[in-house]
């Protein structure tokens, strides 16, 4: 069953839908349903929304329900995305489905994306979840955003049904990202970022409450996810030299340290951190071992 739903929770992208609309249209092969999910917009995202609506007979667009007190200052840290993501999934009864993606509203897509993903399922029975590079506008024009190749950025993620049915769904927490993928390859599922599929992202990752802020936040993820104190500080290292300079690494331990100190729960699954800790031993070995082999780090 090759029938492709995609959801789209969407939230103050105004400036951008438009152009992630546009893109989806020019797909060689469009989704059969994609279905956007606008998460109490300030702006004119649902009505943009609307009109797409309109012009794609592919296309739904669903308001989630919003809480008394409105709005709040951190969307992250609530899980909200994957709340509305989840509500997405439901009123399309994903599982009529056979690959299921997520796609945030600040992303333009090359024409081949759902095209290429679904070749590379075809081609490989045993990969779960499929996504594609991101890059991102920089001073000195479009750069590509570093991730390991078994990295799904959260934009855009492509799943099969089968692995979103074994890993229990998308978990409503900060994390979720991780959790799901982390999972996946517990249950013997590949998961992969093609590097020759880019896609353009016209927000950066993290910035949607604040940079720094989503950067504490991404510090917290490390920790719900029992990513190791050193290598939350190899992380922390590495993000200090992106905008703004130093800062970014520091309210990344920030957001780690804090977390460990308020005990912030973690996923509670002992198997899950196990296989946690070990990716990472095997992810930090993995460069002495080459050096010693007479390769490159």
């Amino acid at each position: 069953m090759d029938r492709l739903l995609v959801v789209s929770p969407v939230h103050d992208e105004a400036d951008h839908l438009d152009r992630t609309a546009a893109a989806m249209a020019a797909q060689t092969r469009p989704p059969d349903s994609w279905v956007i999910v606008d998460d109490g917009s300030s702006d004119d995202t649902l009505a943009i929304a609307r009109g797409w609506e309109r012009e794609l007979e592919f296309v739904k667009v669903l308001e989630a329900p919003q809480p008394r007190d409105g709005d709040v200052p951190d969307r992250l840290a609530l899980a909200k995305e994957a709340r509305a993501f989840n509500l997405g999934l439901a009123e399309a009864r994903w599982r009529s489905f056979g690959f299921i993606g997520k796609l945030d509203g600040d992303v333009e897509l090359p024409p081949s994306w759902f095209e290429t993903l679904l070749d590379r399922f075809r081609q490989d029975p045993a990969l779960g979840i499929l996504g594609g590079r991101l890059e991102e506008p920089a001073p000195q024009g479009w750069e590509q955003i570093p991730i390991p190749d078994s990295h799904v950025h959260g934009a855009v993620k492509l799943y099969r049904r089968d692995c979103l049915d074994a890993i229990g769904g998308v978990p409503e927490r900060l994390a979720w990202d991780t959790i799901d993928e982390t999972y996946a390859r517990m249950r013997g599922y590949g998961t992969l970022s093609l590097p020759g599929l880019v896609a353009r992202h016209h927000r950066h990752w993290g910035s949607a409450d604040g940079r720094l802020r989503g950067r504490a936040r991404h510090g917290e993820c490390a920790w719900i996810v029992h990513q190791s104190a050193p290598w939350a500080a190899l992380r922390a290292a590495k993000l200090a030299r992106v905008p703004p300079y130093g800062l970014s690494g520091a309210a990344f331990a920030y957001g780690y340290a804090r977390s460990a100190v308020r005990g912030t729960p973690r996923v509670e699954d002992p198997e899950f951190r196990r296989f946690v800790r070990r990716e990472l031993r095997e992810r930090m070995q993995a460069p002495v071992r080459a050096v010693t082999a007479g390769g490159q780090p």
